[in-house]
């Protein structure tokens, strides 16, 4: 899909890669609609001319007022781009029941009740991309954050099933699965902190203009995923063909938490 002239709704835009895909996809001509928690986060970080909403997007009257208001605006949405999200860092057998709710309704919830309202303009126009922000933690499960890669691989396998679904409608589903990223995921998520091993490599942490510019290259060539580094498709690849050597080894790292 070429870039220019196209309408971009983006969530979780005021900081990190929501923040970087603003800046990328406007420096390629798009018309921007962008949304998060905070106002004064989303002016910090829009380019010239986008639009702004501002609220709690796991509230239905938030995403209603932020399609409204973007369809008034602009008269189309071409892509949507589900990137608020939330870590969750602890034990799955042991953490509350409210905050696996919470990541739930931020994580999976929330990209889905979205999407659904979006759905219903682009399929009138039998056009549109979705593209869904995940994590490598999508791929492969990190086990000092089960949950956090429970509510990624739910929004993998959602960004799959309604690729097949809505092959007929013209409307396509690309899943971003990230590795590290220099942002401030580590200091807002909850539940502590991740073993001392993946914190050192945070060194090899690409920055969120370069994750930004593979999600724009990924709609422009029609990709289904995009993993981002590309050196990440290795863990991938191993968890597929040797699951039983990456599980010990991501156990054992675990156990230095």
């Amino acid at each position: 899909m070429r870039i220019e002239g196209k309408v971009v709704l983006i969530t979780g835009a005021s900081q990190g890669i929501g923040a970087a895909c603003a800046a990328e996809f406007a420096s390629h001509g798009a018309r921007l609609s962008l949304t998060a928690r905070t106002e004064e986060g989303l002016r910090q970080a829009a380019p010239k001319d986008a639009l702004l909403t501002a609220g709690d997007l796991t509230r239905d009257e938030t995403r209603r007022i932020v399609v409204s208001r973007t369809l008034e605006r602009f008269g189309a949405i071409d892509i949507l781009i589900n990137n608020a999200g939330a870590g969750l860092y602890g034990p799955s057998w042991s953490t509350p029941m409210e905050e696996v709710r919470w990541l739930m309704e931020l994580n999976f919830f929330a990209p889905l009740a979205l999407t659904q309202s979006v759905l219903t303009h682009m399929r009138s126009r039998r056009t549109g991309v979705i593209v869904n922000i995940g994590s490598i933690a999508g791929k492969v499960p990190l086990p000092w954050m089960t949950l956090y890669s429970v509510s990624k691989y739910a929004l993998g396998a959602l960004t799959e099933g309604q690729r097949m679904e809505l092959r007929r409608e013209g409307i396509r589903t690309l899943m971003v699965c990230p590795g590290y990223v220099k942002t401030a995921f580590q200091q807002n998520a909850r539940g502590g902190q991740p073993p001392e091993t993946v914190l050192l490599s945070r060194r090899f942490a690409i920055s969120s203009a370069e994750c930004a510019r593979a999600i724009r290259r990924g709609v422009e060539r029609d990709a289904r995923t995009v993993v981002t580094p590309r050196a990440a498709w290795l863990l991938v690849l191993a968890m597929r063909l040797f699951p039983a050597l990456v599980e010990g080894r991501m156990a054992a790292i675990n156990q230095t938490a």
